[in-house]
C-alpha cells in the first residue's frame, strides 16, 4: 500500500509539473513581456539591499561593506539618544498624517468629477492640467512658492497689502508652514492619483447607471450608491499601500522648502538624518534611521492588511 501511495504521489507531482509547463509555454509571450520589469525589480531593490549592513557596521569606504567592522546596534542607539529625534519623529508622523487625511480623499473627489464631464475636449483638457505638476521637479516647485509667498515681492502678498494687510512670512511661520507642504503636495500629486480611480470608473457597468435612472436616482445619489462602491477596493489597496510610507513625509520637498527658522515643525527623519549624518559622513547612521523607517513601514502595512481582511477585504497579499 505504501508503494502504492507512494507510486501515485509521484505521478501527481509529475503530472502538475507538466501542467505548469504547458501553461507556460502556452502564455510564454506574456512572461517575457514581464522579465524586463522583474530585472529592473531585481537589480534596484533587491541586490542593493545588502547595503543594510551599513547599519551595523563602522562603514570605511576603503574597505567596503564586508570588511567594515562589525558595530552591532550603536547606530541605533545613537539615532534614539538623540535629543532632537522625538521631535523629528512627531514632525514626520504629523505632516504625513496631514497629507494622508487631506491629500487622500482629494483624488477621489476630483476622478469622480471628471467622470461626470461629458464634453470630451474639455475633460480631457482638465485632466491633462491637473496630472502636469506630477511631473515638475520639487526644486521647480519650492522656488516658485518661495517667489510667490516672498513678503516683499510675492504675488500673494501684493494681494494681500492692497486689501489693507500686512505681509505675511509664509515661509518662516511655523502656524503656516506645514500646510504649504501639504497643500504643495496636493496640488502637484492629485491629478496624478486620479488616474487611477478614473480607470476603476470605467471598469464600472454602465447598466447600473441605467437602472438607477430609471428607479429615479439623480447624479449625486448614483455616485454614492454606484461609483464609490465600485472604487471601494481600490480606494482600500491604495490607503493600504500608503500605510507602508506614513514615515516618508517628503524628503526632497522639505529640504528645498524649509529653512532653519522652521525645523521647529519641519525637521523630519529624512532632512535631520541628511544634515546631522551625511554632513559628518556618519553612513551607518544614516543607514540605521532607514532601515528603521522600513521596518515600522512595514509593520504598520502587515498591521492594516491584517485588519483589511478581517473586514471582509481581500487586501494586497
Amino acid at each position: 500500500m505504501k508503494t502504492n501511495s507512494w507510486v501515485v504521489s509521484r505521478q501527481t507531482a509529475a503530472a502538475m509539473r507538466s501542467s505548469r509547463l504547458i501553461k507556460f509555454l502556452r502564455y510564454w509571450d506574456l512572461y517575457l513581456m514581464i522579465l524586463p520589469a522583474v530585472i529592473l525589480v531585481i537589480l534596484f531593490k533587491y541586490m542593493p539591499m545588502y547595503g543594510v549592513l551599513i547599519a551595523f557596521k563602522d562603514y570605511n569606504l576603503m574597505k567596503g561593506v564586508w570588511q567594515s567592522d562589525w558595530v552591532g546596534l550603536q547606530y541605533f542607539r545613537e539615532l534614539f539618544m538623540f535629543d532632537e529625534f522625538p521631535r523629528v519623529v512627531r514632525n514626520t508622523l504629523m505632516i504625513s498624517l496631514m497629507k494622508l487625511l487631506v491629500g487622500f480623499p482629494i483624488p477621489i473627489v476630483l476622478a469622480l468629477l471628471l467622470n461626470e464631464l461629458k464634453f470630451l475636449k474639455f475633460k480631457r483638457t482638465v485632466q491633462t492640467l491637473t496630472y502636469l505638476p506630477h511631473f515638475i521637479s520639487w526644486v521647480i516647485i519650492g522656488g516658485l512658492a518661495i517667489d510667490l509667498l516672498s513678503p516683499s515681492s510675492g504675488i500673494v502678498n501684493r494681494i494681500i497689502e492692497m486689501l489693507g494687510f500686512q505681509p505675511i512670512f509664509f515661509m518662516s511661520d511655523e502656524r503656516i508652514f506645514r500646510w504649504i507642504l501639504v497643500l504643495s503636495d496636493v496640488w502637484k500629486e492629485a491629478g496624478w492619483g486620479a488616474i487611477i480611480y478614473l480607470a476603476a470608473l470605467l471598469g464600472i457597468n454602465e447598466e447600473l447607471y441605467q437602472a438607477a435612472t430609471v428607479d429615479g436616482a439623480n447624479r449625486l445619489r448614483q455616485i454614492w450608491h454606484i461609483a464609490l462602491p465600485g472604487l471601494r477596493s481600490t480606494i482600500i489597496i491604495i490607503l493600504l499601500l500608503r500605510m507602508g510610507y506614513i514615515l516618508d513625509a517628503g524628503f526632497e520637498q522639505v529640504l528645498v522648502m524649509y529653512n532653519p527658522t522652521v525645523y521647529d515643525v519641519a525637521d523630519i527623519i529624512d532632512t535631520y538624518v541628511f544634515r546631522v549624518g551625511l554632513g559628518s559622513m556618519q553612513f551607518g547612521l544614516t543607514t540605521a534611521a532607514g532601515l528603521f523607517k522600513s521596518v515600522i513601514g512595514c509593520v504598520l502595512l502587515v498591521l492594516a492588511n491584517t485588519f483589511a481582511r478581517k473586514m471582509g477585504e481581500e487586501g494586497i497579499f
